[in-house]
C-alpha cells in the first residue's frame, strides 16, 4: 500500500476542484490510498499555522503533492506559512525520499504560475525529496485534429500541473476540462510511480 497527501489551500475552489482531481487519478491505482489535506483558516493560531494531525499524515505518506493558486506571482500567503511551520521537518529531513509534487492555478492564462512551481518543486529539493514531472506533452502538439484535442496540459507546463479559467471571483468555482483531465492523469502518474517507489525501498 502507497500512501499520497494531497496538501492545498483555496479560497474560491478553484484549486481544490484540481487537489480533487489528482485525488480521484491517483485513487484509480489499485494499492493506493488518498487524502486530501486542506489549509483552513482555523489552523492558523497566534500568527503561525498549527495542525498536527496533517503533519502526522504528511510523515507518514510515500508522496506529498502540494497546491497552491498563485498570487502576486507565487504562492498564497497561508500556504507559505504552512511550509513555514514545517521547518522542523527540514532540519530532521523527515520527508527526504519521498516523492512530491505540485499544481497551480491563477485567472490569467500566465498569471506568472511558473513562479509558485518553481516555488514548491525548490521547497521539494530542501527537504530531500524527488520531484515529479507533469509527463504529458500538449494534446494540441499531439493532435493535428482538433476535434480529437482533449485539452491535456493545454497550458504547456511540465514541472506542476497548471490550471485557468477567465473570471473567478464570482460564482460556482470551475476547471477547464483539459486542466481537470491533467490533474487527473498526473494523480494516475504520481500513484503509479509511489507504487514503483515504495517496492524499491
Amino acid at each position: 500500500m502507497s500512501n499520497i497527501a494531497i496538501v492545498y489551500f483555496s479560497v474560491f475552489g478553484h484549486t481544490h476542484l484540481m487537489a480533487e482531481a489528482i485525488a480521484e487519478g491517483a485513487s484509480k491505482i489499485a494499492g493506493v490510498k488518498v487524502e486530501l489535506l486542506r489549509i483552513a483558516e482555523e489552523q492558523f493560531v497566534n500568527g503561525s499555522w498549527q495542525d498536527i494531525e496533517i503533519m502526522e499524515k504528511l510523515n507518514q505518506a510515500d508522496a506529498i503533492v502540494f497546491g497552491s493558486p498563485t498570487y502576486m506571482g507565487g504562492v498564497a500567503g497561508q500556504f507559505k506559512m504552512f511550509i513555514d511551520a514545517a521547518r522542523d521537518v527540514w532540519a530532521n529531513q523527515s520527508w527526504k525520499d519521498k516523492l512530491a509534487g505540485g499544481f497551480t492555478y491563477s485567472s490569467f492564462l500566465s498569471g506568472e504560475k511558473q513562479g509558485t512551481l518553481l516555488y514548491l518543486a525548490i521547497n521539494a529539493a530542501l527537504n530531500g525529496m524527488i520531484w515529479v514531472s507533469v509527463g504529458d506533452l500538449p494534446s494540441h502538439f499531439l493532435e493535428k485534429d482538433k476535434e480529437k484535442d482533449n485539452g491535456i496540459n493545454r497550458l504547456g507546463s511540465f514541472l506542476g500541473v497548471m490550471g485557468q479559467t477567465q473570471d473567478t471571483s464570482e460564482g460556482e468555482a470551475i476547471l477547464d476540462p483539459g486542466d481537470r483531465l491533467t490533474a487527473f492523469r498526473f494523480g494516475q502518474r504520481i500513484a503509479e510511480l509511489a507504487q514503483r517507489w515504495t517496492k524499491v525501498k
